[in-house]
């Protein structure tokens, strides 16, 4: 295989997760507290080749010396935009909407790997029967929402009404009067470079972040005590998701045609082996 296919194919590679995010971004574009991811690219190893073994011939030369041969490009890098969606009312009790762009609230996860804890931005929250006459909060997905010590929000009795202030206390009032305080669980997340999208409208943190040289506390921070003022939310509101449709399109678009171009080069590398093949 020539160079330029070895070019060409490897970029091609890497213009396929590019349209794989993008795809992603606008299939989500209706999901609830959704964050778009943005991707970078880099210059793979480029070869430097100097043919002019007379370095006095290059006296005067204007261009750069010898010939740099490249291997494509690739996808250095893919974040998480965590820019506000914009905020919509539903005057329903149990959606929750975070005003603030770094704040996820937290769940509890089970499975193959055991129980953890999982983060969202995601405010639409449900009841769903706990056993006796408790009810227990959870997300669209039937996972339970934490509380600030990390455990899932129960509420016990006939619930009359229930209320959500801005900084996150839930106060849920019975039908005999008495009223039970909780405060929802929220993180300020730091560094969303080390988050992972693991399904689900949901962030993790990564397996091996102890390879990665960063600990939990440098990447998000939970917010209990006096810190719980940093909380912003609305009840009866939820947020959108942050991907615009037309920016989304236009890049998908732009990676179609160089996706095109790429192919095309292979095609016309495969062209000239053919002639060159041919020559008798």
């Amino acid at each position: 295989m020539n160079r330029t296919m070895i070019t060409s194919t490897n970029t091609m590679n890497q213009l396929q997760q590019k349209m794989d995010i993008i795809s992603n971004n606008m299939s989500n574009i209706q999901t609830n507290g959704y964050k778009r991811k943005e991707t970078y690219f880099n210059d793979l190893l480029v070869q430097q080749v100097d043919n002019q073994t007379n370095k006095s011939k290059e006296i005067g030369r204007l261009t750069p010396l010898g010939i740099r041969q490249g291997n494509g490009a690739k996808l250095s890098q893919s974040q998480l935009v965590l820019t506000q969606g914009a905020i919509k009312n539903t005057d329903r009790n149990l959606d929750i909407a975070l005003k603030k762009e770094d704040l996820f609230f937290k769940v509890r996860v089970s499975d193959e790997k055991g129980q953890n804890i999982r983060y969202t931005r995601d405010g639409a929250f449900y009841l769903t029967p706990a056993g006796g006459n408790a009810v227990q909060l959870v997300n669209g997905s039937g996972y339970p929402v934490l509380d600030s010590a990390d455990q899932p929000i129960v509420i016990t009795g006939d619930v009359k009404n229930l209320t959500i202030s801005e900084n996150g206390q839930i106060a849920a009032e019975k039908n005999n009067g008495t009223v039970q305080n909780f405060d929802l669980g929220v993180v300020s997340l730091k560094k969303p470079q080390f988050m992972e999208q693991i399904g689900e409208n949901l962030l993790g943190m990564p397996a091996n972040l102890n390879r990665l040289g960063a600990a939990p506390s440098d990447i998000m921070t939970s917010l209990t005590g006096g810190l719980r003022s940093n909380i912003s939310m609305q009840q009866g509101a939820l947020e959108t998701s942050n991907v615009d449709l037309s920016k989304e399109m236009t890049d998908l678009m732009g990676v179609q045609r160089q996706y095109q171009f790429q192919s095309k080069a292979v095609t016309v590398a495969d062209q000239m082996m053919g002639l060159i093949n041919g020559i008798r």
